[in-house]
């Protein structure tokens, strides 16, 4: 599975933690569903604006993808450690360096599981930088991106890319 960073607001607070369980799980709407513990913080700030952003981080940000995956958003404040910005959800934050950022709009959540929630998303637009495409198609191999796999904590997959810093729409619903 892909390594993450799932970001909501709370009031004007933004807050990204890090996750692993994320899957596609629609066509037509594009949905996806992120299994999130109970426990965290994240969970309140979807639940009071119906939206959050996935982030798929480069290796490069290994480090503060770490960090947003030890430290709370409840007793830590985690907003200057990303530079973000926003799609048509006012409410979605996404890193401006991760080579793709999903914007969703929350459709339904699960709550019967034991200890997680699952969290479906509509996802309203998809974001990445000119340089991750190839004729106005995402390049798969364009950057190397972080997996996790069973308990493994971290397997680092390497493609290619070369930096530019705007980042543009690939699609709206």
């Amino acid at each position: 599975m892909p390594i993450t960073l799932v970001g909501a607001t709370i009031g004007s607070k933004v807050n990204f933690m890090t996750l692993g369980w994320i899957t596609r799980v629609n066509y037509k709407p594009p949905m996806l569903a992120a299994g999130i513990h109970r426990s965290h913080y994240t969970i309140d700030c979807i639940k009071e604006t119906k939206t959050f952003s996935v982030n798929f981080p480069s290796v490069d940000m290994m480090e503060k993808t770490d960090y947003c995956g030890l430290v709370s958003g409840k007793n830590t404040d985690k907003s200057n450690v990303f530079e973000v910005f926003y799609g048509e959800l006012k409410t979605a934050p996404m890193i401006k360096d991760c080579p793709l950022c999903l914007e969703c709009e929350l459709v339904d959540t699960y709550e019967k599981l034991p200890t997680n929630s699952i969290f479906i998303g509509e996802i309203m637009g998809a974001y990445t930088e000119d340089r991750y495409l190839t004729d106005g198609k995402l390049e798969r191999c364009a950057r190397s991106l972080m997996l996790k796999t069973g308990s493994t904590r971290v397997v680092v997959t390497f493609f290619r890319g070369t930096p530019t810093t705007t980042p543009v729409p690939l699609f709206k619903t």
